[in-house]
């Protein structure tokens, strides 16, 4: 079975979820793992389960001053980085078509903005690799138009084209970049929805298929697969997904405003 051993790596959003999961398995398998969240107490906690091999660096990478900061703290603790995994998001639902502005901002800054400060950062440190990757996660909701999911499918959806154009632009470095899209994770975000999430995968096998995904050389990981092709398949046909899925999702009955 493929995995990873012995790099330098970066996780940000290790505090819970995919991140944590993904750092823990990381360290087990003697990876130097630089874990990063906003929440301090958090990654204390995960930093004990491996104190020699997880050092934490918190931060929100929303928030350009922390990053700036954040930047030279990285560049404190190692000299290069092999590999960053950036998992930190959030999740907001668009209710009735409310059309928040600020909810938008909050996920966006999350979702995409903390993607691009994350790569500002590490990429510096990427440079003094010999074989460096840059992987983030994104979603399935980004391949279709789902109901509710305005703020969060469009925040993925930036992020995959962003880590195309960041792709092109690396063709002639030895730079690799890896968009991740899971379908339904248990994690701390999920647990809040309150619809059918099929295919529902635990944190810990997200972070296996992630690894193996990783340590293939892949450049896109997608997965479950049970999810991830029907999504495909209809993101090619889209007019089957509205004429027939969306429907049966959505509840938004009225566009008229109170």
């Amino acid at each position: 079975m493929a995995s990873i051993r012995d790099k330098t790596i970066w996780v940000t959003g290790a505090s819970s979820g995919i991140g944590r999961a993904l750092a823990l398995r990381l360290a087990e398998q003697n990876n130097f793992v630089i874990a990063s969240s906003r929440g301090r107490d958090a990654l204390a906690e995960l930093q004990q389960s491996s104190p020699r091999r997880i050092r934490i660096l918190d931060c929100d990478v929303g928030d350009d001053e922390q990053m700036a900061r954040a930047a030279a703290r990285l560049a404190e603790m190692t000299d290069h980085l092999d590999m960053v995994i950036a998992c930190a998001g959030t999740c907001e639902y668009d209710d009735n078509l409310q059309l928040d502005t600020a909810s938008y901002r909050r996920v966006f800054d999350a979702n995409y903005f903390g993607v691009v400060n994350t790569l500002r950062c590490a990429l510096p440190l990427l440079a003094n690799s010999r074989a460096p990757v840059f992987a983030a996660v994104g979603s399935l909701s980004s391949v279709v138009g789902f109901p509710r999911a305005e703020a969060y499918g469009a925040s993925k959806a930036a992020l995959g084209y962003f880590l195309d154009a960041v792709r092109a632009d690396a063709c002639r470095t030895s730079l690799r970049v890896v968009h991740i899209r899971p379908g339904f994770i248990d994690t701390p975000l999920t647990e809040r929805n309150d619809f059918d999430m099929p295919f529902l995968m635990s944190a810990e096998q997200a972070a296996g298929c992630i690894e193996r995904g990783l340590a293939s050389r892949r450049h896109t990981i997608d997965f479950p697969r049970r999810l991830s092709w029907p999504l495909r398949f209809l993101g090619f046909f889209r007019p089957l997904w509205f004429r027939y899925c969306a429907p049966r999702m959505t509840r938004v009955r009225s566009i008229r405003k109170t």
